[in-house]
């Protein structure tokens, strides 16, 4: 396998399961990518928006714009910092952390069914190797979005 085909398969699967997720999640009222912030959130109780971005290696612009629509959908609300008041923390509400747990067992049912036909070695092997990925890809986001230029 070509070293380019690697990206495009990732990009394929990426792609894939993001389409899957906004028509499982449709009937959810919630809009490509939500489901993201809002089960970080609720992974992460008084999460702050630039701890968010980080963690889903999205900008602190589009970041700010997702909370603001599911805090609008009344599934997160933001408590003020008890000692600087500009910060404020992220919490999933009652009905937030309901859809949470929905998104969770799809994530878990979407989880078995990529790895079917994987042995217990081969699923650790590609979680290692998933993991050095990762690692290389959020490496390379920091540098790029604080003004680095790539060298091709």
């Amino acid at each position: 396998m070509e070293k380019e085909d690697i990206l495009r398969q990732i990009g394929s699967i990426s792609r894939a399961l993001d389409s899957i997720a906004n028509i499982e999640f449709k009937d959810l009222k919630l809009n490509r990518g939500q489901y993201l912030y809002l089960v970080r959130i609720f992974e992460h109780p008084g999460i702050i928006s630039d701890q968010l971005a980080i963690l889903l290696n999205i900008d602190r612009t589009t970041t700010s714009r997702g909370v603001r629509k599911i805090e609008q959908a009344g599934l997160v609300f933001k408590k003020d910092d008890e000692v600087n008041k500009k910060i404020k923390h992220l919490f999933v509400t009652e009905a937030g952390e309901k859809l949470a747990k929905e998104i969770e067992k799809e994530n878990t049912y979407s989880n078995e069914l990529m790895i079917k036909g994987l042995s217990e070695i081969e699923q650790a092997e590609l979680g290692r190797y998933l993991s050095i990925i990762e690692k290389n890809a959020n490496e390379n986001w920091s540098f790029v979005k604080n003004g680095g230029k790539r060298k091709y």
